[in-house]
């Protein structure tokens, strides 16, 4: 038998959940919460395999009380049920333990089927988070801007982060001022920036000065 807590700020949600849930054979609604405070209390009390955990409740959220909850019952799973898939609670909650991630728009035979899985060690993650986590992922591996330079645009960059001018950076190269000014001009258009300063902080910033 698996023994599973609800923890949602509606009341309607909760009834829902418990109902459908306990006409299942192999499932037990043991408690329920009406937010986060009150979620990871029951959880200690009751020690439950699985909590269903709703994101955002007054006192505490669902990501503070995911966090405590695995933290204090490294058994128990903790399956996100929740309508909002926004970076600030997806990645928060995740990284807080949450076991799986579901929407409320799932199905109640997904849901029961998630809560088996979870006790079976197997995470479900609605299709819309992953595509966002992915996208995220991918965001991380592409390159840095100032791959797009030029080697002489590189060299130009890297001296003006050592703070030298112009006509400093020409004697450097051996290349006239116009043509510094105009890598320059270059230089902030791939790069996006603004002005030298910004140069400046971006050549320190991306390792490129020692």
């Amino acid at each position: 038998m698996i023994h599973v807590l609800l923890v949602d700020d509606h009341e309607m949600v909760r009834m829902g959940l418990s109902a459908y849930l306990s006409t299942l054979p192999d499932i037990k609604v043991v408690g329920q919460a009406s937010n986060g405070l009150e979620g990871v209390k029951a959880a200690l009390e009751l020690q439950p395999d699985v909590v269903l955990m709703d994101l955002v409740m007054e006192q505490m959220d669902g990501i503070a009380a995911t966090a405590e909850i695995v933290k204090e019952l490294p058994h128990c799973k903790v399956i996100v049920l929740t309508s909002f898939i926004d970076d600030e609670k997806v990645y928060p909650v995740i990284e807080a333990g949450a076991f799986s991630y579901l929407l409320k728009t799932s199905s109640a035979i997904e849901i029961a089927d998630a809560i088996r899985g979870a006790v079976e060690g197997k995470s479900v993650v609605e299709a819309k988070v992953t595509n966002k986590m992915m996208d995220r992922m991918r965001g991380k591996k592409e390159k840095p801007l100032h791959d797009s330079l030029t080697p002489r645009e590189r060299e130009v960059l890297e001296l003006v982060g050592e703070g030298k001018s112009n006509q400093e950076i020409a004697d450097a190269l051996f290349i006239g001022i116009k043509t510094v000014k105009t890598h320059v001009s270059h230089i902030l258009q791939k790069l996006e920036l603004e002005d030298r300063t910004q140069m400046a902080v971006y050549a320190h910033r991306s390792g490129l000065v020692k």
